[in-house]
């Protein structure tokens, strides 16, 4: 299934530039993971508490989102070009995203009658996207990315979302629609990256098996 994250590559070719000038500089995958998380509960108050009243505040989510993927990218990079991999890293990569992806993603209750169900099951759903990624290691498959509604397709969804109610094209009934088919996609990623997870871990026994036959 098809993915923005099938960019990454490209991605961050254009950024290994940058991500040599901050290790220069003595920047750190953790320092970048900690910034990106920070700002992002920033960028999610000033939008849930200001965007009422003021919609083009809306136009924060697909700023920083963008700028958010980038980081990101950044920290991914530091870490392994850079040997700066840790377990403290691994922790804060996950966890950091998590609770920036569903902060920002509340902030779309600043849109005056958004009903509170399908916010709530999107959130829920989207961690638990992540959960069945970050769960692949667990039985010897690799962290799964797959989508239809992987990190970076959420990322551009709500970005998307914030640009519409910005320029005032919709309002809560079409944003209350769109968190409804954004949490079965996310429910469908979730089921995609478990059956991704087990087929790799299947495959793996399949081949153990085959080598202890083997004369």
């Amino acid at each position: 299934m098809a993915s923005i994250y099938a960019l990454k590559g490209r991605f961050q070719a254009l950024l290994r530039p940058l991500v040599r000038r901050l290790h220069a500089l003595g920047a750190t995958a953790n320092q970048v993971t900690v910034a990106a998380a920070l700002v992002s509960l920033a960028v999610a108050a000033a939008v849930g508490l200001g965007a009422t009243t003021r919609p083009a505040l809306f136009l924060l989510l697909p700023g920083w989102m963008f700028l958010r993927m980038a980081m990101n990218a950044i920290d991914g990079m530091l870490a392994r070009e850079f040997g700066q991999q840790s377990r403290l890293g691994a922790y804060l990569n996950e966890l950091a995203d998590v609770i920036a992806d569903s902060a920002l993603y509340l902030a779309l209750f600043a849109v005056p009658g958004l009903m509170t169900a399908p916010m709530i099951a999107f959130v829920v759903l989207a961690a638990l996207t992540e959960y069945a990624g970050v769960l692949g290691p667990m039985i010897g498959a690799p962290r799964r990315y797959d989508g239809p509604m992987g990190k970076s397709d959420r990322a551009f969804a709500v970005g998307l979302l914030g640009v519409l109610l910005a320029a005032g094209w919709i309002g809560a009934a079409t944003v209350n629609a769109a968190l409804v088919l954004l949490s079965a996609l996310c429910a469908w990623t979730v089921v995609r990256r478990v059956r991704a997870g087990l087929r790799h871990h299947a495959a793996q026994d399949a081949v153990a098996e085959r080598q202890g036959e083997r004369p």
